[in-house]
Protein backbone atom coordinates (compact mmCIF):
# COMPACT_ATOMS: atom_id res chain seq x y z
CA UNK A 1 0.00 0.00 0.00
CA UNK A 2 1.33 3.73 -1.53
CA UNK A 3 2.15 6.30 1.66
CA UNK A 4 2.52 9.97 1.12
CA UNK A 5 4.75 11.67 3.21
CA UNK A 6 3.88 15.37 3.62
CA UNK A 7 7.77 17.24 4.10
CA UNK A 8 8.43 20.98 5.20
CA UNK A 9 10.86 22.54 3.75
CA UNK A 10 10.86 21.46 0.44
CA UNK A 11 11.00 24.71 -1.97
CA UNK A 12 12.70 24.16 -4.85
CA UNK A 13 13.60 21.35 -7.68
CA UNK A 14 16.44 21.14 -6.05
CA UNK A 15 14.98 19.74 -2.93
CA UNK A 16 12.53 17.53 -4.69
CA UNK A 17 16.40 15.88 -6.15
CA UNK A 18 17.40 16.01 -2.32
CA UNK A 19 14.38 14.41 -1.20
CA UNK A 20 14.21 11.37 -3.90
CA UNK A 21 18.05 11.28 -3.03
CA UNK A 22 17.19 10.33 0.32
CA UNK A 23 14.57 7.87 -0.53
CA UNK A 24 15.88 6.28 -2.75
CA UNK A 25 19.67 5.78 -0.57
CA UNK A 26 17.41 4.30 1.91
CA UNK A 27 15.85 1.73 -0.48
CA UNK A 28 12.49 3.29 -1.26
CA UNK A 29 10.86 3.03 -4.49
CA UNK A 30 9.64 6.95 -5.43
CA UNK A 31 6.16 7.22 -7.22
CA UNK A 32 5.59 10.98 -7.21
CA UNK A 33 7.38 13.89 -5.80
CA UNK A 34 6.53 17.08 -5.57
CA UNK A 35 6.49 20.23 -3.50
CA UNK A 36 5.98 19.27 0.22
CA UNK A 37 5.01 15.74 -0.40
CA UNK A 38 6.65 12.04 -1.90
CA UNK A 39 4.37 9.21 -2.28
CA UNK A 40 5.92 5.67 -2.01
CA UNK A 41 5.15 2.27 -3.08
CA UNK A 42 4.87 1.02 0.20
CA UNK A 43 3.88 1.01 3.41
CA UNK A 44 6.16 2.12 6.30
CA UNK A 45 7.11 0.90 9.76
CA UNK A 46 7.70 3.50 12.63
CA UNK A 47 11.59 2.33 12.23
CA UNK A 48 11.19 3.28 8.58
CA UNK A 49 9.46 6.42 9.63
CA UNK A 50 12.38 7.33 12.18
CA UNK A 51 15.40 6.65 9.52
CA UNK A 52 13.63 8.68 6.57
CA UNK A 53 12.57 11.35 9.64
CA UNK A 54 16.05 11.59 10.56
CA UNK A 55 18.18 11.45 6.81
CA UNK A 56 15.48 14.47 6.14
CA UNK A 57 15.89 16.30 9.34
CA UNK A 58 20.00 16.24 8.48
CA UNK A 59 19.36 17.88 5.23
CA UNK A 60 17.21 20.67 7.25
CA UNK A 61 13.89 18.90 5.99
CA UNK A 62 10.89 17.66 8.38
CA UNK A 63 8.62 15.16 8.22
CA UNK A 64 4.84 16.56 8.93
CA UNK A 65 2.59 14.37 11.24
CA UNK A 66 -0.25 16.69 11.63
CA UNK A 67 -3.14 17.62 8.97
CA UNK A 68 -2.99 21.46 9.75
CA UNK A 69 0.99 21.21 9.49
CA UNK A 70 0.46 19.78 6.07
CA UNK A 71 -2.24 22.00 5.02
CA UNK A 72 -0.15 24.55 5.71
CA UNK A 73 2.69 23.06 3.79
CA UNK A 74 0.56 22.38 0.48
CA UNK A 75 -0.39 26.01 0.27
CA UNK A 76 3.37 26.83 0.78
CA UNK A 77 3.94 25.15 -1.68
CA UNK A 78 1.08 25.89 -4.43
CA UNK A 79 1.95 30.15 -3.58
CA UNK A 80 5.86 29.16 -4.26
CA UNK A 81 4.63 27.06 -7.63
CA UNK A 82 2.02 30.24 -7.88
CA UNK A 83 5.14 32.62 -7.86
CA UNK A 84 8.03 31.33 -8.94
CA UNK A 85 7.11 28.88 -11.71
CA UNK A 86 4.05 30.51 -13.13
CA UNK A 87 4.46 29.51 -16.54
CA UNK A 88 3.89 25.96 -15.04
CA UNK A 89 0.73 26.85 -13.85
CA UNK A 90 -2.64 25.83 -15.91
CA UNK A 91 -4.48 28.70 -15.81
CA UNK A 92 -2.55 31.84 -14.64
CA UNK A 93 -5.70 34.17 -14.87
CA UNK A 94 -7.39 32.07 -11.89
CA UNK A 95 -7.02 33.90 -8.98
CA UNK A 96 -4.84 32.71 -6.10
CA UNK A 97 -7.50 32.15 -3.28
CA UNK A 98 -9.52 30.28 -5.71
CA UNK A 99 -6.20 28.20 -6.96
CA UNK A 100 -5.87 26.88 -3.44
CA UNK A 101 -8.90 25.95 -2.31
CA UNK A 102 -9.47 23.76 -5.29
CA UNK A 103 -5.76 22.61 -5.30
CA UNK A 104 -5.75 21.94 -1.73
CA UNK A 105 -10.19 20.63 -1.69
CA UNK A 106 -10.13 23.28 1.55
CA UNK A 107 -12.44 26.56 1.63
CA UNK A 108 -10.34 29.05 1.87
CA UNK A 109 -11.30 30.94 4.69
CA UNK A 110 -10.49 27.73 6.78
CA UNK A 111 -7.28 27.72 5.15
CA UNK A 112 -6.86 31.20 5.97
CA UNK A 113 -7.31 30.58 9.26
CA UNK A 114 -5.02 27.99 10.01
CA UNK A 115 -2.40 29.39 7.64
CA UNK A 116 -2.30 32.69 9.92
CA UNK A 117 -2.54 30.69 13.02
CA UNK A 118 0.43 28.38 12.27
CA UNK A 119 2.13 30.87 10.40
CA UNK A 120 1.82 33.74 12.26
CA UNK A 121 1.14 35.90 8.64
CA UNK A 122 -1.82 36.10 6.50
CA UNK A 123 -1.45 33.90 3.21
CA UNK A 124 -1.70 37.50 1.55
CA UNK A 125 1.28 38.74 3.18
CA UNK A 126 3.21 35.60 2.71
CA UNK A 127 2.26 35.41 -1.05
CA UNK A 128 3.65 39.40 -1.06
CA UNK A 129 6.75 38.64 0.57
CA UNK A 130 7.60 35.41 -1.76
CA UNK A 131 7.07 37.71 -5.10
CA UNK A 132 9.51 40.49 -3.50
CA UNK A 133 11.61 38.05 -3.70
CA UNK A 134 10.97 36.75 -6.90
CA UNK A 135 11.07 40.33 -8.02
CA UNK A 136 14.74 40.16 -6.49
CA UNK A 137 15.42 37.42 -8.54
CA UNK A 138 14.72 38.69 -11.24
CA UNK A 139 15.72 42.24 -10.97
CA UNK A 140 19.86 40.92 -9.58
CA UNK A 141 19.57 39.00 -13.39
CA UNK A 142 19.50 42.50 -14.68
CA UNK A 143 18.01 41.19 -17.58
CA UNK A 144 14.07 42.86 -17.53
CA UNK A 145 12.93 46.43 -17.26
CA UNK A 146 10.73 47.54 -14.01
CA UNK A 147 7.67 47.21 -16.16
CA UNK A 148 8.45 43.89 -17.56
CA UNK A 149 9.15 42.66 -14.42
CA UNK A 150 5.77 44.06 -12.78
CA UNK A 151 3.82 42.50 -16.09
CA UNK A 152 5.51 39.23 -15.28
CA UNK A 153 4.33 39.23 -11.55
CA UNK A 154 0.91 40.44 -12.30
CA UNK A 155 1.38 43.87 -11.03
CA UNK A 156 -0.59 46.79 -11.95
CA UNK A 157 2.02 48.77 -12.96
CA UNK A 158 5.63 49.36 -12.23
CA UNK A 159 5.05 52.04 -9.95
CA UNK A 160 2.46 49.79 -7.60
CA UNK A 161 5.59 47.26 -7.37
CA UNK A 162 7.84 49.69 -6.57
CA UNK A 163 5.93 51.08 -3.70
CA UNK A 164 5.43 47.32 -2.52
CA UNK A 165 8.82 46.77 -3.08
CA UNK A 166 9.37 49.81 -0.77
CA UNK A 167 7.30 49.21 1.53
CA UNK A 168 8.91 45.11 2.46
CA UNK A 169 12.64 45.92 2.04
CA UNK A 170 13.16 49.95 2.50
CA UNK A 171 14.45 50.35 -0.79
CA UNK A 172 13.04 50.61 -4.21
CA UNK A 173 13.54 48.66 -7.00
CA UNK A 174 15.89 50.89 -8.84
CA UNK A 175 18.24 50.87 -5.23
CA UNK A 176 18.11 47.02 -4.80
CA UNK A 177 19.50 46.82 -8.14
CA UNK A 178 22.58 49.27 -6.93
CA UNK A 179 23.69 47.53 -3.96
CA UNK A 180 26.74 45.80 -4.22
CA UNK A 181 25.41 42.36 -2.24
CA UNK A 182 21.77 41.92 -3.36
CA UNK A 183 20.54 40.17 -0.09
CA UNK A 184 17.55 37.67 -1.12
CA UNK A 185 16.33 35.46 1.68
CA UNK A 186 15.93 31.68 1.33
CA UNK A 187 12.47 30.81 0.20
CA UNK A 188 11.80 28.30 3.35
CA UNK A 189 12.64 31.05 5.76
CA UNK A 190 9.89 33.34 4.14
CA UNK A 191 6.77 32.81 7.32
CA UNK A 192 9.26 32.14 10.09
Amino acid sequence: MPTVLHIKNMVCPRCIETVQSIMENNGFQVESIMLGTVKIDQSLSDSQLDLISAELKNRGFELLHDKKSQVVEQAKAEIILWIHQNQELENPTVNLSDHLARKLGIDYSALSHVFSSRVGLTIEKYTIQQKIERVKELLSYDELTASEIAIQMGYSSSAYLSSQFKKETGMTPGQFKKLKVQERKPLDSIGK
